[in-house]
Order: C-alpha cells, then structure tokens, then sequence
C-alpha cells in the first residue's frame, strides 16, 4: 500500500488538504479489522510480518470489487484468473473472513454468461457469504433487472439493504441508477428515506459499515467520482461513533478521514484507472505486464469490541 499522505497535493489540480490517503496501483485486496467499532486498513503485504493476535477480531470480512468480468482489452486480457488470484489470497488470510463484500461491478457488460463466470469462479472462496452491491456496469440495458434477480434477492428498491453481523450494522447502498456518462451518482429521494429509517432505531454507538459502488465523497467530480446527493445520507449517520464507508469504482485505494466517518475506496481485481486529474478521462490503463498485479487487490477488515478501531487492510495481487 502507498505511504499515507496528508500534505497538499495540488499538483494535479485536485485540492486535497485535510484528506488522510491511502493510495496503491494494483490488483490489491484489503484486510478490514473492526476493532472497537472503528475501520483500521492493512496492505495485505504488511499482515505477513505482523503480530497475528493484533489482527484477530469479533469480526473478520473482505471486501473486493470491479471483477469486470468480460473485459479482455490490453489492460488485463484475463480478468477472470486475476480474480482467482485475489480469491487464492482470501484463502490464504489465516483468519478466514466470515463474508465478502464484492462492491459493484461484477461484469463488464452485464451479460448473462458472465454472470455465469463470475459465479462459477467465486464458489471457490472459502467463506459463508457474499454480499453485493452494483455498478453502473451491472445495470446496461435492463435497468439491473438481472442482477437484482441473482444477486439481490430480499433487498429493496434498486437493490439496497442492510444486516447485522456480531454488533455491527452494515447498509448496502446503490448510487449507479440512471447514471450518465462521467455524471456524479445518486442514491435518490426512495433509497435516502429508507436510510434514515433504517437506522433511526440503533444505539448511537452501534458501529456502522456502509458499502457502495461509487465513492459517497467528492473525489473527483469531474470524472463523476462523487454522488450528488451523500451529503444528506450521512447526515443521518452523525450521531454514530464510528462509520466506514467502503466503495469501489476508483479502481485504487484512497481513504479520508472526516469526523466519525472513514472513507475507503478498494483496488480493482481486473485494471487500474489513473490517479484523479493525470489523463484526459478515467478508464482502464496499460501499465507494463510486471507492474499490474501490484495495482490490483482486496481489503481485509477486521473488528474488534471495545478497541474503538477498525482494521483495514488493503494488500495486491503481487505481494
């Protein structure tokens, strides 16, 4: 994972003061520890060399995102097996997750068959369950009828929900509807009154974990890497302790830091997008075969009561 940076980077015209980032450039994962209700993030690259006990929690899960299944241009011909690559490394975590969570855009261009891969390939992965949320490359064309109908059985609306799991809330959130090309996401009026009902009977120090495709902060809007209407959503969380925002989308690892709220956006299993403000659009990018695996992973997250911390660790393909 890259050093943590909290100077002013304004040398790509985005205007980072006050941001705590955590940045990497390959097919990563990311280890998550919640430890006392709050998110702590790991390289997995880090965890091999660190005192185990210390990553041990009530609660132990994954997060991968952008499998992208379907993709084959240069940036990675085979996103499939750099999928099995990262699933090899959740089955190697020595504390086995008690769930993944896959943050959008499973398929590239929300075929069926591959849907079909996507499934046959995650079967492999040695936990009980795997949790979903789309990306705006899950809903082409029927509008997620297809996904919500594999994927997002007993959710509401376009396919949000929320669980409990050993004293932490988590709320999976769908901001990729009706999403225009480089625009800003949306979770919408229906979606935004069900969360503030959602959560309106918790404990103020219930620790919250929600997961999204796009980022619920403003990245980059230029690039539509931001959702127009999270403000008001986490209006409703401000009365918690400790909430983790976990998205995908970025294809990158970026988190900050704002009150009681840590935000923490996971590396693709299938290519890198530059960093915000360096190429003329977001998109895949080509970067030497030798050095893509270390763009690419998964976040491990670990949660321990009582130690007000949540662990998060992000590791890539080639560590």
């Amino acid at each position: 994972m890259g050093k943590i940076i909290t100077e002013n980077l304004n040398n790509d015209g985005v205007d980072r003061r006050g941001f705590l980032k955590c940045m990497a450039w390959a097919g990563t994962g990311t280890l998550c520890l919640i430890q006392g209700g709050i998110l702590k993030s790991f390289a997995l690259s880090e965890v091999a060399n660190m005192d185990q006990s210390k990553m041990k929690g009530d609660l132990s899960f994954v997060q991968i995102s952008d499998s992208h299944i379907g993709f084959d241009k240069a940036a990675n011909p085979d996103v499939t097996a750099t999928l099995r690559e990262a699933i090899a490394k959740i089955n190697g975590l020595n504390q086995p997750p008690a769930f993944v969570l896959h943050t959008g855009d499973l398929s590239h261009l929300s075929k069926e068959s591959e849907f079909d891969t996507l499934d046959q390939t995650l079967k492999s992965i040695h936990t009980e369950k795997i949790f979903y949320v789309p990306g705006e490359h899950d809903v082409l064309n029927d509008n997620g009828e297809q996904y919500r109908e594999r994927y997002g059985k007993g959710s509401l609306g376009d396919g949000w929900y929320s669980f409990d799991q050993k004293g932490v809330h988590f709320i999976g959130l769908v901001n990729v509807m009706n999403l225009k090309a480089g625009g800003l996401g949306s979770l919408g009026k229906e979606q935004l009154e069900w969360l503030e009902h959602d959560v309106k009977s918790l404990k103020s120090s219930s620790p919250i974990v929600v997961f999204a495709h796009i980022p619920l902060w403003s990245i980059y809007p230029e690039w539509g890497w931001g959702t127009d209407d999270s403000a008001q959503a986490l209006s409703y969380l401000k009365r918690f302790g400790t909430v983790s925002v976990l998205n995908g989308h970025i294809h990158q690892v970026m988190q900050k830091v704002e009150g009681n709220v840590t935000f923490h956006t996971a590396m693709s299993t299938a290519f890198p997008q530059p960093q915000p403000g360096t190429a003329p659009s977001p998109g895949p990018m080509k970067v030497p075969t030798d050095k893509l695996r270390g763009l690419l992973g998964l976040t491990n997250v670990n949660f321990v009561r009582g130690k007000h911390t949540l662990a998060v660790v992000d590791s890539t393909l080639q560590e």
